[in-house]
């Protein structure tokens, strides 16, 4: 370990945006919060797009605020964000419009249509990603369906984090954990996967040659360095870019025995692994391989999060009724125990236009008590989300033979430590819940490391268990949980009937 050092780390999220001070003082971090703005889809007409010179600007903004306050040159700065999402440069390095939204329709029933060409079982094989329909891999296809100018156009792809870090450095990568969000990536060769873009046709130019977590692209721009306010140029380094493998990195203790649970808008639960599960059994289960900050693999499965409930919060706002996160936390608490459940992954559940009667139509159809006061809505989400929890933590110990003992949770949901503990009850193991920060921290984590600030990864986890707080969490005994658990995998068995979807 070496002397103190001043890091930026831009965390982009689906919500907001943060610009972060993370300082390393030669054996612990500390952060503090430079800049925050707010992030979202814009509707254009019939798309939904992300407004990436908006995020630009904030990003800059978030570097002069940094200066303004008499911050010292730093010795890196990294960008993380999340997966499957992309820009599209011309010949002369110009955007080819916003990026789309992965929420956006265009993807709707398009891997029924895709998987004509190359099947479900075939593509994971191909690339160890499980489908999604918001995957890089049908965005594309839709482009091509749709024969898209823009595609016709590009001559390079930039992931979202890897846009942003083009326009810092002027250098077009792909950073390896973001690849592996795109279902385009091939895990095993460790290149892009030439089975699966010849059989869409997809352009082989638009890829970038794929770096590895803590590889220095080079210098910030002149006229970024000048724009901001900064004296001399420093690093602009390709970290875990894809912020779940930033989150991951910044765990403490996550051995063989632990389960990761990166908790927020998205739930994405699993292990850390050297090399991808391509087996029948991971492929059915709906796991996914991607990849670690190590070089190594996540093996993990998508889950809807607290979106539910956020968006549950959209619609009672509509309708004048208002409720602040921990006024629905409360309420849930004193809300009967285990009176209805819903499927969080359900299809039905994933872009409604009223969540709340989509929830509401999910319980009434497959025969449980409709939620009705908030308290029974939130408490209906939060059990069935530690329930969800707790049925990939089995299949992941049944495919891989492991003996997963402690749930270590990071992101916003750590915070919640209502469903922290719920989520201890229903799975009956030990939550470990922390850091909050983690994205960012694991984004800074890897710049020290790049910069021989740190020596490794292993060096770097051991600082940051020095450097946080973690909240601890015993699972409560008794047959209750256990017989509830029983009922919530009726209740999703009824939900997935073919009458039901």
């Amino acid at each position: 370990m070496t002397t103190a050092a001043h890091f930026l780390a831009v965390d982009l999220g689906a919500s907001s945006g943060r610009v972060m001070d993370c300082r390393w003082d030669g054996s612990r971090f500390s952060m503090q919060q430079i800049h925050r703005f707010p992030n979202g889809g814009v509707h254009f007409g019939n798309s939904l797009h992300w407004d990436a010179l908006r995020m630009w600007s904030e990003i800059q903004n978030g570097l002069r605020l940094y200066r303004a306050s008499g911050g010292d040159t730093p010795c890196g700065i990294g960008v993380d964000a999340w997966g499957v999402d992309f820009g599209l440069l011309d010949e002369r390095d110009r955007l080819l419009g916003n990026p789309y939204h992965y929420r956006d329709a265009r993807t709707k029933g398009l891997p029924e249509r895709v998987h004509t060409v190359m099947g479900p079982r075939e593509l994971f094989r191909a690339t160890g990603g499980q489908t999604m329909e918001i995957n890089t891999v049908f965005q594309l296809a839709s482009m091509i369906f749709h024969r898209d100018r823009q595609l016709r156009n590009a001559y390079a792809l930039l992931m979202i984090p890897d846009l942003f870090q083009f326009l810092l450095s002027g250098q077009k990568r792909a950073e390896y954990t973001e690849a592996t969000t795109t279902q385009l990536y091939d895990l095993q060769a460790r290149s892009w996967s030439q089975a699966t873009l010849a059989a869409f046709q997809l352009p082989p130019r638009i890829f970038q040659a794929v770096v590895l977590p803590g590889t220095i692209l080079g210098s910030l721009l002149p006229a970024v360095q000048a724009e901001c306010g900064f004296a001399r140029p420093f690093p602009c380094i390709a970290v875990a870019s894809h912020d779940t493998a930033s989150a991951v990195a910044a765990i403490p203790a996550l051995d063989q025995s632990s389960v990761f649970l990166s908790s927020g808008t998205w739930s994405l639960m699993g292990i850390a692994a050297h090399e991808p599960n391509l087996s029948d059994d991971f492929f059915r289960g709906g796991f996914t391989n991607e990849g670690a900050a190590d070089g190594g693999v996540l093996m993990l499965k998508n889950l809807t999060g607290l979106w539910i409930l956020q968006e549950c919060v959209h619609a009672w706002d509509a309708a004048g009724e208002h409720h602040a996160w921990s006024d629905l936390e409360a309420a849930a608490q004193k809300a009967t125990a285990f009176r209805s459940f819903i499927d969080p992954s359900a299809s039905a559940l994933q872009a409604p236009a009223n969540m709340l009667a989509a929830v509401r139509d999910s319980c009434a159809h497959s025969g449980q008590p409709v939620p009705g006061t908030a308290g029974e809505m939130a408490r209906c989400i939060f059990e069935s989300l530690s329930f969800s929890y707790r049925d990939a933590i089995e299949s992941l110990e049944r495919i891989t033979g492991r003996t997963l003992r402690t749930i270590r949770v990071v992101g916003g949901g750590s915070l919640n430590r209502f469903l922290c503990q719920m989520t201890a009850d229903a799975c009956g193991r030990e939550v470990v819940a922390g850091p909050v920060e983690a994205a960012a921290l694991g984004n800074a984590m890897l710049q020290a490391v790049a910069t021989s600030h740190l020596k490794n990864l292993e060096e770097g986890r051991a600082a940051l268990g020095e450097s946080v707080e973690c909240q601890r969490y015993e699972p409560a005994s008794g047959a209750a949980w256990p017989d509830a658990y029983e009922r919530y995998k009726a209740a999703v068995a009824r939900c997935r009937t073919p009458e039901i979807a």
